[in-house]
């Protein structure tokens, strides 16, 4: 796997309203914001640096969740051209994006989720319910 690691920068969390009712809608955009070749002394290796911003917006104004950091990202065979692209269309390859991405949604959600309970909101992803017996549909098949 090219990820050998994930650094946050910043997290802010910040609730601008105290009550609301009605309809809440999050969302959540990951987006990379940067890429520069490091020097990775422990592995012996170049690497990537990938800036990213993490945003979970709760609408209507009520909330925003942000985190900013760094993947560490290794593919010796392509890196130049990986660095070649993005300076030329601040756009990564595909595969390597999507990659990415699904990467910082699987961490960074986690850590938003964390941050949304102490800010008192809903989790920005659905969680299992447990319900009674007594509630649970009937099925037949």
């Amino acid at each position: 796997m090219p990820i050998i690691g994930l650094k946050f920068d910043s997290i802010e969390g910040k609730r601008k309203k105290e009550n609301f009712s009605g309809e809440m809608k999050i969302n959540t955009a990951p987006k990379i914001v940067s890429a520069k070749e490091i020097d990775v002394k422990a592995i012996g290796k170049k690497a990537m640096a990938l800036g990213f911003e993490f945003s979970t917006q709760y609408n209507p104004d009520l909330a925003e969740v942000k985190i900013n950091g760094e993947v560490i990202y290794v593919n010796e065979k392509q890196q130049a051209e990986i660095l070649k692209g993005w300076k030329k269309d601040k756009k990564l390859p595909d595969d390597v994006g999507i990659e990415v991405l699904n990467h910082l949604f699987r961490h960074c959600l986690i850590k938003v989720a964390m941050i949304a309970e102490d800010l008192q909101l809903p989790p920005p992803l659905n969680f299992p319910v447990v319900k009674p017996k007594s509630e649970q549909a009937n099925y037949i098949g």
